[in-house]
């Protein structure tokens, strides 16, 4: 199916879902995350703020925060995206795209910096290739961290796909965690 059919199809599907059954598949994802040995060792963690029915993020958040990890979330700024730290997130305020965003004048990172970024997906395939909203903000700002075991999907298992045609520019992830599975690709760890 061609990306923009499947990225649409996916949307209408996941904005379906109630909040309750968003809510009942999100928690399993994020307690898979938290459970990862890689989660463990962590210092700085990188996640997003869900918009449009994405995956929520809260868990990992707070059980983030509890261990004293670095917590980063990302600001789009013209064309990029950079992480910046985030104490609480009741801190933040509506950004780019209506996403909630941290404070540009917080402490940036680079993304080299984070041990494990969490990245949305409105599809993702089995060998770890995505399909985002079609701006490319993750894939420009993650492409040079391919391969090396930071980067993890989080979506509802219909959002995964036997395959997806990808571009050269397109970002794949590592790890690709649903609510029934964890799937582990190249450069885990």
């Amino acid at each position: 199916m061609p990306k923009r059919k499947l990225r649409q199809f996916m949307l209408d599907k996941r904005r379906e879902l109630t909040a309750e059954e968003r809510g009942v598949s999100g928690h399993p994802i994020q307690q898979a995350f938290i459970a990862l040995p890689a989660f463990a060792e962590a210092r700085i963690v990188a996640l997003y703020s869900p918009v449009r029915g994405e995956v929520d993020t809260g868990e990992v958040v707070q059980a983030a925060l509890k261990d004293g990890k670095v917590v980063l979330f990302p600001v789009v700024c013209g064309e990029d995206l950079r992480f910046v730290r985030v104490y609480d997130p009741s801190e933040m305020g509506k950004g780019a795209f209506g996403i909630d965003e941290p404070c540009l004048t917080g402490e940036a990172y680079a993304p080299d910096e984070a041990n494990l970024i969490v990245i949305p997906g409105v599809a993702f395939d089995r060998s770890g290739k995505r399909i985002g909203f079609g701006k490319g903000y993750y894939d420009r700002a993650l492409h040079h961290l391919e391969g090396k075991g930071k980067l993890v999907g989080f979506c509802y298992d219909f959002q995964l796909v036997d395959e997806i045609v990808a571009e050269p520019h397109d970002v794949a992830v590592d790890v690709i965690i649903t609510e029934k599975r964890v799937i582990h690709l190249r450069g885990y760890q």
